[in-house]
């Protein structure tokens, strides 16, 4: 199945444009609860017109456009029209408070930012006027923000007008602004090995750090993805995963477009919503975290649904217990669905597995090594390459490894050594036939329902309250998510603060997920001999100060 060709050596709107003129008719994007329906000739005009006006708003190559958005039809356009020009796009996470999005368009330098009005809880467009006053007083196309020095113009990703912010009907009708000769120019002075996408990875050293994934790298990566499920352009794929992560924007959106398949879209994860798009559209393809799949499974309407026309998919983002595997084989009819590995900072992934490989392998292995990649495991200290069997690091080398972290050089030479290899930190075993497994993880990540949450970033937040004098943040099991986040904190003399006045401080500011659901008060915090808090020690004492938690 996975004939081993060459690596693609072409931009994204490269890709783009070799689908649109070899399947102009098949079916782009389609979203089942809008009735929204694109064929590729369709889809490539629309990001050809917003592309040229983004170019007339003055939108140069190398600069960074932020989209802060759910999955809406003009997301995925906007991915392409910013490869078309050269820009990056940078995907904020949905879930973020205002502190989260601050940090992130100020460490980035982002020019040109992309939002909705909300989502959930949070009003998006009140939380930019606050950072940015300046766009209800200025001139469009002229901003001056002291908080975030670099941002040049803001944009809604919708028809409705808001003070200082371009509306899309306007971008698009700015179009005739940019010559087609000009966008052709724009276009053929990009190289593949220029940045295209940097998304936000929280590292266990504090703050997040911005991934910077060229095309090669993604473009590249999100083929291979499709092609290790069998992809052609008759297959038709249910996404109901954030676009904002990789694993909606390079293995869904990268590894559909590259075969000339159709994206069936969900604007946000819904059972219902996708058992119907499944149905409707003769989906082949779906994709989820196992806790999707768990809750469509076990959804009451599940036996009124037709699974029929699935073959293939995704599950990834935390392990897959082998009874739902089960499952999702027999009731959905999913027999060759695979499982993937990897990180942000690969791509995002390095490891896949295949539909002919057994179930054993399917469940208690990421699969091997994509084509192009070298995986092989380390001794954590020495890094010494392990034989099979023996646990030690992951380490990847090969086309997907980013290109670093955004400004910061010092982390980037950590990750990626001498020789190229990026060390993941990350532990597992690899078998005599090249299977991987993974075993531990980056010692201190939370992993909340296919949430990467690194305590040192709630920490850092944590530590500007008043009357916290220390806290330590830790993973306790959990049921429903596999994890919860669990405080625990240290009070200064004299302070009466209670658990719900950590969780009131947090909301608002950092994403729903990353708030503690369990906070312990504690005079202290178990130590090594050289003074290291004992992290693992805390998660044992969780069952005991937080007794609604059960043993898993």
């Amino acid at each position: 199945m996975t004939t081993v060709q060459p690596l693609k050596t072409i931009t994204l709107g490269q890709m783009l444009d070799e689908t649109v003129a070899a399947f102009p008719e098949n079916d782009a994007v389609v979203y089942v609860d809008r009735d929204y329906r694109l064929t590729y000739r369709e889809f490539g005009d629309v990001v050809d017109q917003l592309a040229r006006g983004l170019m007339a708003l003055g939108i140069k190559r190398g600069e960074k456009v932020a989209v802060w958005a759910t999955n809406i039809p003009y997301w995925i356009a906007l991915q392409f029209a910013t490869a078309k020009i050269g820009a990056v796009l940078l995907t904020v996470n949905i879930n973020y408070k205002r502190a989260e999005v601050a940090y992130v368009l100020e460490q980035s330098d982002t020019e040109t930012l992309f939002i909705i009005d909300g989502y959930q809880d949070t009003d998006y467009l009140q939380i930019i006027y606050e950072l940015a006053p300046e766009l209800k007083t200025q001139e469009r196309g002229t901003l001056s923000c002291a908080k975030l020095p670099f941002l040049k113009r803001v944009c809604f990703l919708g028809q409705e007008k808001h003070r200082g912010l371009y509306s899309l009907p306007e971008i698009m009708a700015l179009s005739v602004m940019t010559p087609p000769a000009a966008y052709a120019a724009r276009q053929a002075e990009l190289d593949i090995h220029d940045v295209v996408n940097m998304q936000y990875t929280s590292g266990t050293t504090g703050f997040p750090k911005g991934v910077m994934l060229s095309h090669h790298n993604v473009l590249n990566d999100g083929f291979w993805v499709g092609e290790n499920q069998g992809f052609t352009s008759t297959d038709r794929l249910c996404l109901p995963m954030p676009l904002f992560h990789c694993f909606g924007c390079v293995m869904g959106v990268i590894g559909v477009v590259s075969h000339g398949g159709t994206l069936v879209v969900l604007e946000k994860f819904d059972p219902v919503q996708v058992m119907a798009s499944v149905e409707q559209e003769r989906c082949t393809a779906l994709y989820g975290v196992p806790t999707m799949f768990i809750a469509i499974l076990e959804h009451k309407l599940f036996s009124k649904f037709d699974f029929s026309s699935l073959r293939t998919g995704i599950m990834s983002g935390s392990p897959c217990p082998v009874q739902v595997m089960r499952q999702v084989i027999d009731k959905m009819h999913m027999k060759d669905i695979t499982i993937c590995y990897g990180l942000t900072e690969t791509s995002p992934v390095m490891t896949q597995t295949l539909p002919d490989d057994d179930i054993r392998r399917r469940t208690e292995t990421t699969g091997r090594a994509m084509p192009h990649i070298e995986i092989k495991i380390v001794h954590p200290e020495t890094g010494e390459k392990l034989p099979p069997g023996i646990q030690g690091e992951i380490c990847c080398r090969g086309y997907s490894v980013m290109k670093g972290y955004y400004k910061m050089p010092e982390a980037t030479e950590k990750a990626i050594d001498a020789d190229g290899w990026l060390h993941t930190g990350d532990l597992g075993v690899m078998d005599e036939d090249g299977y991987l497994s993974i075993t531990g993880r980056q010692k201190d990540m939370i992993i909340r329902g296919g949430e990467n949450i690194y305590p040192r970033e709630i920490e850092e937040f944590l530590y500007r309250m008043e009357g916290i004098s220390d806290v330590q943040v830790v993973g306790v099991p959990s049921q429903k998510y596999g994890e919860e986040v669990g405080a625990f904190v240290i009070l200064k003399e004299g302070s009466d603060l209670q658990p719900e006045d950590i969780r009131d401080f947090c909301r608002g500011q950092i994403a729903r997920y990353k708030i503690p659901k369990y906070v312990a008060f504690v005079d202290s915090f178990p130590l090594t001999a050289s003074g290291k808090v004992q992290k693992y020690k805390l998660q044992e004492q969780s069952l005991a100060l937080f007794p609604d938690l059960k043993p898993e």
